[in-house]
């Protein structure tokens, strides 16, 4: 790497990282293509001005000082599994951002008292649990891709295995410490800098850089059996009927908390698995009291260690069969309420559009996860992820290999949301802010809701220079979005 890179802040950048070259590649130089962090989703390429490595905060705001005095905007990158490849999961969705790799960002450590702990942005969710394991038997709710990482996982939402027992992942946050777009280092907590710790927990990518969490912690369950039952053959109507039994099982408003369950329609059929904790015997009663549709047709595994159990759990079909395999895919997503789940004319229209329209893929397949239960005990108004009246989320999937996905697989994912929203009562749409959809309309009103106007108050509170930007970020009020105006110090 030279000093004859031309892009501006490249000095400042230098500096910044104590001019160690090893923390930051540019645009141009020589090796950039090779130390370029890869776009998860092949489908939208996003090619950034500067990539850095940083070992500290104070790197961190360095960073975002020189980013700031050379008009560029900022996004973190932990994991890089951002659907859209923007958040704080990936490189920006646009090309020509600077990105905070956070990968050196690994620091551990457990109050033994308390139980609390610290964890830094550059975990991913496979090391987590690992240590949260040997520091006691704790745990706490979070996704099963290994890959995952905590900053952006933490700061969406982060559903997963024990989010009706214990609620989302960014429910656990107790603290946080963030970088903000004026290079000042605050803690976030509910004493300290309320209203960022009110945003970051769902929608951070629009308002810092969170370099490390404090999180209550849980001991883990002693046992669980997982299920799974394949049905491959059948009509319209069987898949009707099938799916009508498992809603109707999982719309009881009393179901217990210790149940999880997923139905997932593809190519070849339908999936339904979960995991129930408790022993055999009250796996059996629970079966016996609620007439499970599926009730002796599939595999029952007993499951007494932890690890094994989360390596048991798939989040998705996706996992399962590319985990973190790079390649081009579309994808959306649509939370249901209570009065919102089908009727048996929904589903007939359902599956016999699953039967005839093109598809453009034979990789496609759509998930409806049970959610509820510890998600839906706290106020939609309390943190920023607004989908607390959610019972169960529909994800919809179209992998179309190393190509840009096809306009087929594409109109297939859209026309079956029309579908599904032409067939329930009117209201908002809602998506997951986890699983981005760049081709919704008004993403931010999607993923935040009613939320959405405090996050823009905030928003202009503290980032006025929507210096922490991607195509779908929560914006600032349009009379002060401009980017060229004076570096700015402002009171939290």
């Amino acid at each position: 790497m030279g000093n004859k890179n031309s892009l501006p802040g490249h000095e400042c950048f230098m500096a910044a990282l104590g001019n160690n070259t090893n923390l930051v590649t540019f645009r141009g130089d020589i090796l950039h293509e090779f130390r370029a962090l890869p776009s998860y989703n092949l489908a939208y390429p996003v090619h950034p001005a500067v990539i850095t490595y940083p070992e500290t905060t104070t790197q961190i705001a360095e960073i975002v000082r020189c980013a700031v005095k050379s008009k560029y905007h900022v996004q973190a990158y932990s994991g890089g599994h951002s659907y859209g490849n923007y958040g704080m999961q990936s490189l920006g969705g646009v090309d020509g951002h600077v990105v905070v790799d956070m990968k050196n960002f690994q620091h551990f450590s457990m109050d033994p008292d308390t139980h609390v702990a610290t964890i830094g942005a550059g975990t991913n969710l496979g090391d987590l649990q690992d240590r949260l394991l040997h520091a006691g038997g704790r745990a706490m709710t979070h996704g099963s891709c290994p890959q995952v990482g905590v900053g952006g996982h933490f700061t969406i939402g982060g559903l997963g295995l024990m989010s009706r027992q214990w609620g989302t992942a960014l429910d656990h946050i107790l603290e946080a410490e963030v970088v903000l777009a004026n290079s000042s280092v605050v803690t976030a907590s509910n004493t300290q800098n309320e209203g960022i710790f009110w945003a970051i927990k769902g929608a951070a990518a629009s308002f810092g850089i969170v370099t490390q969490f404090k999180v209550r912690t849980q001991p883990i369950p002693q046992a669980a059996l997982q299920y799974t039952y394949t049905f491959s053959q059948g009509d319209v109507l069987d898949k009707v009927k099938l799916f009508m039994d498992w809603q109707s099982l999982i719309a009881k408003p009393n179901i217990t908390r210790n149940f999880s369950s997923q139905l997932t329609v593809f190519q070849d059929g339908i999936v339904i698995e979960g995991s129930f904790f408790g022993t055999r015997e009250e796996y059996h009663e629970f079966e016996l009291e609620n007439n499970l549709p599926f009730r002796g047709m599939g595999n029952v595994a007993y499951i007494t260690n932890w690890l094994s159990l989360l390596a048991h759990t798939a989040e998705d079909y996706m996992i399962q069969k590319f985990g973190s395999l790079l390649t081009s895919f579309y994808s959306k997503s649509l939370s249901f309420t209570a009065d919102q789940l089908f009727n048996e004319h929904d589903l007939v229209t359902l599956f016999t559009y699953f039967d005839v329209a093109p598809k453009g893929t034979q990789a496609w397949w759509v998930i409806f996860n049970l959610e509820g239960g510890a998600t839906n005990d706290i106020p939609m108004n309390a943190t920023a992820y607004v989908h607390r009246d959610a019972i169960m989320w529909m994800q919809s999937y179209a992998v179309v290999g190393f190509e840009p996905p096809s306009f087929i697989a594409k109109r297939f994912l859209n026309r079956l949301h029309q579908v599904v929203l032409a067939n329930r009562p009117s209201g908002p749409l809602r998506s997951y802010p986890g699983y981005v959809d760049p081709f919704i309309k008004n993403g931010q009103m999607a993923y935040w809701g009613t939320n959405l106007p405090r996050l823009q108050s905030i928003k202009t509170a503290v980032d006025p220079q929507d210096v922490f930007h991607n195509p779908q970020s929560v914006a600032i009020n349009p009379s002060t979005n401009d980017f060229i105006g004076p570096r700015h110090r402002w009171s939290l």
